[in-house]
């Protein structure tokens, strides 16, 4: 952060330091005020690869935004100004609270008063710099929320591969909670445990939050489950490769085909607007942050299970049985991740065939918009790709049902470890 500070300094610029706010906090700042805005954040890979998020002032960094910033990195190398930063001089302001306040107040003005009134909520806080904001908005809206897990040290919580589950659940039934609930390392992405123990999949969670919103148009990555199409709750779907420059891309795609209540979701919760939305009761208007946030998803699906009348588990169990795994390789060098998905594409679907039909059956189709994702006649899919920040490799599976799910993505991630070693990749 103090080196941030002093490059914004040496070029003239103000710097508004916002103290341990979420990810979503700082940019809808940067966008209510007109301001770029930086997140120096830990978020859900391990300490040592620590990042920093660019926004501009309407939104997030978009790949167009990153060649250019790229082009003008390399022009800028080996001048006079590619130089140190004296970060330990810069120092940094007194903490301007105002980018959390006006988080807090985007839900408190658009959800009604203790309208989450009797429920009772586990914050797993861990190292997220959501641990005390969140827990803060839940009981203005009038949770009960019993704070567990606080940690010191960083903790790289992803919420498609937790850790201890079985720790999660014991929480819940300790305490008789409607739900536990908690965000990666910089606050953009939900976790969700329901009344049973059970993690809710982010790409439910988004299903279930865009419906509670009335969303007509839902823009989400190919990773996300095929319940989306098979629920037949919205009227536009559109699917993209992972990452949210590219959701944000085709949900300001979807404004322009003239779609009103625009939204979006990645597989791990992240959920994004590109539009503003109405509440038609009270006439509160959420502003557009098209940016990943784990509060409002979080916020959907804990009311909505109150206006129904059911619990969290009764929500998921409306949606068609379609339920994905996510599993991850880490210390898999990513150009040998790259090297296997591009002898898939290669290979086509003999070459899948060979790969993975002993254990999944013959394969029925083959999209390559992000890795290598193929689905089987048996209406099973196994997607494979590499992850783009850290050394490690991803697997997603979806089934008709949860152990099924499991078991494939088991499978899957073996026989790529098979393929890790074997004699055409063993040496990448």
């Amino acid at each position: 952060m103090r080196s941030v500070a002093a490059g914004l300094r040496e070029e003239k610029l103000e710097v508004v330091p916002c103290g341990f706010v979420p990810t979503p906090a700082v940019m809808s700042y940067g966008i209510r005020n007109d301001m770029a805005s930086i997140m120096v954040t830990g978020s859900h890979i391990p300490d040592d690869r620590n990042g920093i998020k660019f926004n501009m002032p309407w939104g997030e960094v978009l790949k167009d935004d990153e060649a250019e910033i790229l082009k003008r990195h390399a022009a800028l190398a080996g001048t006079d100004e590619d130089k140190p930063l004296l970060a330990e001089a810069a120092g940094l302001d007194a903490v301007d609270g105002a980018a959390r306040e006006a988080y807090v107040e985007r839900y408190l003005a658009f959800f009604p008063p203790e309208c989450l009134k009797p429920l009772r909520i586990v914050f797993y806080q861990h190292s997220s710099v959501s641990r005390d904001i969140l827990p803060e908005i839940l009981e203005a809206l009038g949770a009960e929320v019993i704070r567990a897990g606080f940690s010191a040290t960083f903790m790289a919580l992803d919420t498609e591969a937790v850790k201890e589950p079985e720790k999660l659940a014991a929480w819940v039934a300790e305490h008789r909670a409607n739900a536990l609930v908690s965000t990666d390392g910089d606050g953009d992405r939900p976790l969700v445990v329901d009344e049973r123990g059970e993690i809710v999949r982010g790409d439910a969670l988004g299903i279930l939050a865009a419906d509670f919103l009335g969303a007509d148009s839902v823009s989400t990555p190919v990773s996300s489950s095929t319940a989306l199409e098979k629920c037949g709750r919205f009227a536009s779907i559109s699917r993209t490769r992972i990452g949210s420059p590219y959701v944000i891309a085709s949900m300001n795609e979807a404004l322009g085909r003239g779609n009103r209540t625009v939204v979006g979701y990645e597989a791990n919760g992240g959920f994004l607007t590109a539009s503003g939305i109405a509440d038609s009761a009270t006439g509160a208007v959420l502003e557009a942050l098209p940016t990943r946030d784990a509060a409002l998803p979080i916020i959907c699906i804990l009311l909505s299970s109150l206006r129904k009348r059911t619990t969290l588990s009764g929500l998921v169990g409306e949606l068609p049985p379609r339920y994905t795994m996510s599993g991850l390789l880490r210390g898999f060098p990513n150009e040998l991740g790259k090297a296997i998905v591009e002898a898939f594409r290669a290979g086509g679907a003999a070459y899948a065939n060979d790969i993975f039909s002993p254990a999944f059956g013959p394969a029925g189709s083959m999209d390559f918009t992000d890795g290598a994702r193929i689905s089987f006649v048996s209406d099973d899919i196994v997607h494979l790709r590499p992850s783009g920040n850290a050394p490690e490799f991803r697997c997603y599976t979806e089934s008709s049902s949860e152990e099924k799910a499991a078991g494939n993505n088991k499978a899957a991630l073996e026989i790529v470890e098979r393929l890790k070693t074997s004699a055409g990749f063993g040496n990448q």
